[in-house]
């Protein structure tokens, strides 16, 4: 098994690279690749959902990304520790009905020695934004990785 570099123990450096590959990565919103970040046997908390296993992490992408169209994310670094990083993230998307919304929260990742996350805990929440209070538009570009972005 080759693995998803950078591998733990993270220092600031790796972790915040770890970071911005997740961040890029669901910026895909590519179901398939996403779900390769992933152990065969990743357990998830992702609001109220419960999620098990590369196969479950894999429906649960596709109906996300059926429901939350134009999903744009970012993720900022908040903590790590050996095999552990904690993230703080906000993503905007649109329903079907072309409704916004912006979604704020944090996420506590572990991952196994081949860099591949073994547990995700997310807690979100969401916020209704008119189409003019937008500020995520898209994947951000690689001048601004490791930026900061502004709470509201």
């Amino acid at each position: 098994m080759s693995g998803r570099p950078p591998f733990p123990p993270f220092d600031l450096e790796t972790a915040r690279e770890k970071v911005q590959a997740g961040e890029d990565g669901w910026n895909t919103r590519d179901p398939e690749r996403v779900a390769l970040a992933y152990t065969e046997d990743s357990v998830w908390r992702n609001r109220d959902a419960f999620v098990t296993g590369r196969a479950e992490i894999l429906e649960f992408l596709t109906s996300k990304w059926q429901r939350e169209l134009d999903y744009a994310l970012r993720k900022n670094l908040w903590g790590f520790h050996e095999n552990r990083i904690a993230v703080r993230f906000q993503y905007e998307s649109h329903d079907p009905a072309g409704q916004w919304w912006r979604s704020y929260g944090n996420e506590l990742w572990e991952f196994d020695q081949h860099g591949l996350m073994s547990r995700r805990e997310a807690s979100i929440n969401d916020i209704r934004i008119e189409d003019g209070d937008r500020r995520i538009f898209g994947p951000r570009s690689k001048s601004e990785y490791g930026v900061e972005f502004p709470l509201h």
